[in-house]
Order: C-alpha cells, then structure tokens, then sequence
C-alpha cells in the first residue's frame, strides 16, 4: 500500500490542502482561538502559505488567505490556479469570508477554491461560484467611457 500512499502524497490537491493544514498551526489566534491557514498556487506552480493572523484591534487582523496570497503578490506572483484553505472544523467545509471571497476575484474568478474539513476531504468551487456577479479590475476599465455613453 505504499504505492497508495505515494499517490495520495503526490495528488497536488491533497499536497494543498496539507500544506493549508501545516499553515494552521501557526495562526495567531488567542482572541477567536479558530486557527485558518491557507495555501495558494501559483500559475507557475510555487506555493505560498498564510494563516489568520488576530490583532486587538480586531478589524486589524488578516485572515490566513489574505496573508497567503499577500505573500505571493510581494514576490511578484499575481496569476493562480487554486487556493485551499483548512481549519479545526469536523462537521463542515472551512469558507472563506466575503472580503477575502473579494480579495481573491481581484485576481480571476476562474481560479479553485478547496474547502477543507479537519479531515482533509474538500469541496471545490471557483472564485466565481463564490462570488457570483462580481466587481472586479475589469469592471474600472469599462468604467473609462466618456460622460453621457452610458445607457440607463
């Protein structure tokens, strides 16, 4: 069963979600005490990791994707295939919040999004299927069109 094993270890979603897993145990979380962690891919296949990082001021901190593809983006990545995200839930798949939902459209909506349980099953959607009719970077470009075009 080594071979089973070998496989499991090498199916780039599995090797996701437990990088998203190792992620978690780092959180900084004495105030929720939910540990998220979050793994990112990148189009050329680098992996950045990020976890939920609290703050007293609790609108100060950051949620483990935000940090994961904030790390990317300061090392000059900006195209992804997929995100995972983990957290000590059993019972249900860990979502991301809507502004890390809006922070991940910023760069596609095409992208994947693996939710995780403890157990490291998933549930797959796109950051379109999370957030349908969205605002992103496009919508400022078709918002360039001069005074009086528009159509009400």
């Amino acid at each position: 069963s080594n071979d089973c094993q070998n496989a499991a270890m090498h199916n780039p979603v599995q090797v996701l979600v437990r990088k998203s897993q190792e992620a978690k145990e780092q959180a900084y979380c004495p105030y929720s005490k939910f540990r998220v962690g979050a793994a990112v891919l990148t189009s050329d296949g680098t992996v950045f990791t990020g976890c939920n990082v609290e703050n007293a001021c609790y609108s100060a901190g950051l949620c483990a994707e935000r940090t994961a593809i904030s790390k990317a983006v300061s090392e000059g990545h900006k195209s992804f295939k997929a995100i995972a995200i983990a957290s000590d839930l059993e019972d249900r798949f860990i979502s991301p919040c809507g502004a890390c939902r809006q922070f991940m459209r910023e760069f596609g909506s095409q992208w994947d999004v693996y939710m995780s349980k403890s157990d490291g099953s998933y549930k797959l959607m796109t950051v379109e299927e999370l957030l349908p009719c969205s605002f992103g970077p496009d919508d400022l470009r078709k918002g360039k069109n001069p005074v009086g075009n528009s159509k009400l």
